[in-house]
């Protein structure tokens, strides 16, 4: 005879999901990390062009992210790839990204020193680097991906897209006090900050990589458990 689950309990499934959903989220994200770039990248704009470029960063992220959960199931279907594998993937990605972070390693952002002069007259940094790949990267996207293909009702996916919506939100927050931010934390406290989310993050990605592992070989799992 089969245990019936009370709504009480699908209710608090629910809600895990969203706040494991969101907690990995924002640390991959990581707000706070991004202060510095923003910072430098900003250093010749007026404070009216910073509100602005971290406006729009901040619309950017929440878009890229969002659209990326309506877009994980066709994208897994089109390439064939099936989310088990999809999973360790996106787990050594984090990982790796996870390690760069316990070593507070800067963030990387290739640009040409002809694409660097456009940024300086415009704000299209608030897009590309910021945004993207800055904040809104692939490990990012791997996360929003596996989450979506993990929405089994409606109510799971406008939770999700309510993450990546609050993300948006701290990254526009963490931006637009970068000043006070930098002044309060200093490099120091940055580096700390970023030390304790790769922390969290390394688990994310383990987790990541251990569930996926157990479905491509159910052997293995069994042998764990």
């Amino acid at each position: 005879m089969r245990q019936r689950v009370s709504p009480g309990e699908v209710l608090m499934e629910h809600w895990r999901q969203y706040a494991e959903s969101l907690v990995a989220l924002f640390v991959i994200a990581d707000p706070i990390g991004a202060v510095p770039i923003f910072m430098t990248l900003t250093e010749h704009h007026s404070p009216s062009d910073r509100k602005h470029i971290a406006n729009v960063t901040a619309l950017a992220v929440a878009i890229v992210l969002a659209a990326s959960v309506f877009v994980a199931e066709p994208l897994l279907r089109f390439f064939g790839v099936d989310v088990a594998a999809f999973r360790v993937a996106g787990g050594i990605l984090i990982m790796l990204m996870a390690l760069g972070m316990l070593e507070a390693a800067p963030r990387r952002t290739q640009r040409t020193p002809e694409e660097m002069a456009e940024a300086e007259l415009k704000a299209e940094i608030a897009v590309v680097p910021l945004a993207i790949p800055l904040i809104a990267g692939p490990g990012a996207i791997s996360t929003v991906i596996i989450y979506a293909h993990q929405s089994a009702t409606w109510s799971d996916t406008v939770y999700l897209v309510a993450a990546c919506i609050l993300v948006a939100i701290s990254v526009w927050i963490a931006l637009r006090a970068a000043d006070p931010i930098r002044s309060v934390l200093g490099a120091t406290g940055i580096n700390v900050v970023t030390r304790l989310l790769g922390v969290i993050l390394t688990a994310v990605a383990v987790e990541f990589i251990t569930s996926g592992l157990a479905r491509l070989l159910p052997g293995l799992a069994r042998v764990r458990a």
